[in-house]
């Protein structure tokens, strides 16, 4: 049966000596920079009593920043929600990064059944290990946090497949997930022998990324401007590692995924299809913004039964009444947190606009970020409200 997958080559990566360069530049500097080793050291060296007393992010990049419980909280409690913020950030990239780690090994090889294109793979290969150094140093310090503060997990999780939900905290249910899982495999199945596919999961990447990038620019800034970097918490020293990391991962995705398709035949209408599912995608897990992580598109009522343990818990050491009252004041009322979150959402919609503007075979939906841009203050309060009159602890 035709699918109208092209899978042909009369051009060749070493005739583009432009993108040739940058990829033999982003690997040679990736490689030399590796940061894998001083991650890994910090993961086994990591104790949480060493920097419980300390802030690890930026003040404004703490749980519920700006909120009536940020407002209201203690100077230690304050670190507790900065900590936390760190915690729950990094458990949403453990996510992404094992989908990272599954779909580059599919992206190469699409992109391996070409002559010439050893080189994008050698890029992808060398993240791919850096990835899993990254999760094992998320995972170590979360969980830490988690089992000291609470017993229990509320943002981490064990282990989990790529065809879970890549958003931890995201608006579904389980027709939704079985939906999206069918794509998904359908997805890796036609990229693992369509070069053209396997470079536009880069494209798809490099999107679901930007916003982290500019986001981990700035978690990165507390440990480069600590008055005793040698002595700086842990936490934030793997945030700039991982930073300066993710900055090479990501230029991968902008030229595997923008320049790379110069080497390739045009795409036919299907391949054109299933990239803008890709980029559809995205943008609906993206529709969200959030007042409990600034600069991570969770869907907030799927997170009330983790934010109502919190206020329960001998952090806050709320009651019931008192709990409900303050999930009612820091989700159904404008604050300057709601503020911040928005014009996060807003600034990551301008920057996925100028990062696909180049890309002649998306639709005009996907080019624009017209689902994104849909999202609204009275919208998502709305949706809390009516979420949270519903909200049963369990």
């Amino acid at each position: 049966m035709h699918t109208g997958l092209a899978q042909r080559q009369s051009k060749s990566l070493l005739d583009d000596q432009s993108t040739v360069r940058k990829l033999e530049f982003n690997l040679r500097r990736n490689a030399e920079q590796d940061h894998t080793a001083l991650i890994d050291d910090a993961a086994r060296r990591f104790c949480y009593e060493d920097c419980r007393h300390e802030y690890w992010n930026p003040e404004n990049f703490s749980l519920l920043w700006g909120t009536p419980v940020w407002d209201q909280a203690s100077a230690a409690q304050r670190i507790v929600l900065n900590q936390l913020y760190w915690v729950a950030y990094y458990a949403q990239i453990v996510s992404a990064e094992i989908a990272t780690i599954f779909l580059n090994q599919v992206s190469a090889a699409g992109l391996y059944t070409l002559e010439d294109f050893r080189l994008v793979c050698d890029n992808l290969d060398l993240e791919t290990k850096q990835e899993r150094a990254h999760i094992n140093a998320f995972k170590t310090v979360g969980e830490t946090v988690e089992h000291t503060l609470f017993g229990e997990r509320l943002f981490t999780y064990p282990m989990r497949s790529l065809y879970d939900h890549t958003m931890v905290f995201a608006d579904t249910h389980a027709a939704k997930d079985f939906w999206r899982r069918l794509q998904i495999q359908a997805f890796t199945l036609l990229s693992s022998s369509n070069a053209f596919l396997g470079s536009q999961y880069l494209l798809v990447r490099g999107l679901r990324t930007l916003n982290g990038k500019l986001v981990q620019h700035r978690l990165s800034t507390y440990y480069l401007q600590h008055p005793d970097r040698e002595n700086a918490p842990l936490p934030s020293a793997i945030s700039y590692w991982h930073f300066m990391d993710e900055s090479f991962h990501f230029n991968t995705s902008r030229v595997v995924g923008l320049e790379v398709p110069r080497a390739l035949e045009a795409p036919t209408g299907f391949e054109r299809w299933v990239v803008n599912r890709g980029v559809a995608g995205c943008q609906r897990d993206h529709f969200h913004f959030s007042v409990v992580v600034n600069g991570i598109f969770w869907y907030d009522p799927a997170i009330f039964p983790v934010i109502y343990k919190i206020f329960r818990s001998p952090v806050f050491a709320m009651d019931d009444r008192e709990a409900r009252a303050m999930l009612a004041a820091c989700f159904t009322r404008e604050s300057e947190g709601l503020v911040a979150a928005v014009d996060t959402h807003r600034v990551a919609t301008e920057s996925y606009r100028a990062f696909v503007e180049p890309v002649a075979w998306l639709t005009a939906g996907n080019r624009e970020m017209r689902t994104m841009r849909r999202n609204a203050v009275g919208r998502y309060l709305a949706d809390n409200r009516r979420q949270l009159a519903r909200f049963r602890p369990a």
